[in-house]
């Protein structure tokens, strides 16, 4: 049964993303344009009623939240070893992952999208520069991680094999660039992601979701 994922081109939904074009396994996929709302029509709030991507349909499954899906693919796709099978590393794989998901995530959220914070324009642009202003140092937690990894000879930041804390790693630098943060101020995450966006399974979600991946422009 072919998998279908839900997926706004940028947004998180790009780790599911890239991890499918990995499994080498066809996979249907279904553009929702936040920009229109596409999110809160009938038919997607229908499949997923917090109308959030990404999701991931496999027959009659309906999967939500980006942890789950990550777990899910590991699961259905063992060979991939997406994920450490060894616990304790397995732990600290979720471990950092949850991090980048409840942390660093609605950090740049609040960046992005300070109307859902407040409906007041000055308190909303107060919000977007005091989240901008958090979100550098996370970014610089996730630097160290590459440091790290190269230091210790690692190709990814999750051990041997390309996995979803690269392609999350990739889209929360990616985003930096709107919250005014150039990418090249993190000598070692920095020339990993340009690593990552040339692997060919990168390179094809990139594609399709027609990313750019620096998106910085200097004031």
């Amino acid at each position: 049964m072919t998998l279908k994922l839900y997926f706004a081109p940028g947004a998180c939904s790009f780790v599911p993303h890239a991890l499918l074009e990995a499994t080498g396994q066809p996979f249907e996929t279904q553009m929702v344009k936040l920009h229109k709302q596409e999110q809160d029509s009938p038919e997607y709030r229908a499949l997923n009623p917090r109308g959030q991507v990404p999701v991931l349909v496999d027959g009659e499954a309906v999967i939500t939240q980006i942890l789950a899906i990550i777990g899910y693919l590991d699961a259905r796709f063992p060979q991939q070893q997406f994920l450490p099978s060894d616990p304790l590393a397995r732990a600290k794989a979720m471990e950092t992952l949850a991090w980048m998901n409840n942390t660093v995530h609605p950090t740049f959220t609040h960046v992005f999208m300070p109307y859902k914070f407040s409906d007041e324009p000055d308190t909303q642009g107060r919000i977007k520069a005091f989240a901008a202003r958090q979100y550098r140092p996370l970014l610089a937690e996730i630097e160290a991680m590459a440091a790290k990894a190269a230091q210790q000879g690692r190709p990814f930041l999750g051990g041997e094999r390309f996995g979803p804390i690269d392609a999350y790693a990739l889209t929360l630098l990616r985003w930096g660039g709107y919250a005014g943060i150039d990418p090249a101020g993190f000598p070692a995450l920095w020339p990993h992601v340009q690593k990552l966006a040339t692997l060919p399974p990168v390179a094809r979600a990139m594609e399709r979701e027609r990313l750019q991946l620096n998106v910085y422009k200097a004031a």
